[in-house]
């Protein structure tokens, strides 16, 4: 397996962001990371190892990015601060880690591309894949948190938080809305399971599914038993099962 390490300095960050690619060929897939994660937890873990045979055949590669976790969804602060750091790690992957990656990977500059993650990684995929359809038009969303009110602690829901909100915008998107059709082309595959520390994941992958059901989105939501916990032993088994349907 192709490993390259990279590190570029950031504009949106202000400062060097570190990041992998695993792979020399095939559908370009960004992973990211669960809470408070770094680029390398995937490989940490081993998952690219279990994923091994579809990259070596070229059907996928992988671009690992860093969070900034610890200054938006993980810190205490006030709202509005957090949720600008959230919005300029969104237009750092969407401007500057994509292009940089793309590139790398010897694709045409507006090739859309895969995302996935698990636990909060799959929350960032998620909001990701229903921000940009144009660029994600395949998503695979383990174990995360869509309702993302609960972090804004001081009421204060200004436009960064909105925006970062998935069940929040969904719920006031226009159905005639001309993303609803992107979305129903995509490949969109949400997971959990219900087993022990899911229960919060759970019921917001219904609350998800409950809203795109009523805006007329076409999402995959599949709940896994109650023998399925929270933890990584569980998404080791689910990307066996579905990222071969997605390369």
């Amino acid at each position: 397996m192709q490993i390259r390490y990279f590190k570029e300095y950031s504009q949106y960050l202000d400062r060097d962001m570190e990041f992998k690619m695993y792979g020399h060929a095939g559908r370009l897939c960004l992973v990211i990371p669960c809470q408070d994660g770094r680029f390398f937890e995937w490989e940490d873990r081993h998952m690219f190892e279990i994923l091994s045979p579809f990259i070596d055949a070229g059907r996928i590669q992988f671009v690992t990015v860093d969070s900034v976790d610890l200054e938006s969804w993980s810190s205490y602060e006030a709202t509005a601060p957090r949720m600008q750091m959230q919005e300029n790690w969104v237009q750092y992957v969407m401007n500057e880690l994509l292009p940089s990656a793309r590139y790398k990977a010897g694709k045409p500059e507006n090739e859309p591309v895969m995302v996935m993650g698990a636990s909060m990684g799959a929350f960032h995929a998620a909001n990701l894949f229903f921000r940009f359809p144009d660029t994600f038009t395949q998503v695979l969303a383990l174990s995360g948190l869509y309702d993302m009110s609960i972090y804004f602690y001081d009421g204060n829901v200004d436009f960064n938080a909105y925006q970062n909100n998935p069940c929040g915008y969904l719920e006031n998107m226009d159905p005639g809305h001309d993303y609803i059709q992107k979305y129903n082309a995509a490949q969109a595959i949400f997971v959990v399971g219900q087993g022990a520390w899911e229960h919060e994941c759970s019921a917001d992958l219904g609350k998800l599914a409950d809203v795109c059901w009523r805006k007329g989105i076409h999402i995959e939501p599949q709940f896994w038993g109650y023998d399925i916990p929270h933890d990584w032993p569980s998404w080791e088994q689910q990307i066996q099962v579905y990222v071969p349907q997605m390369c």
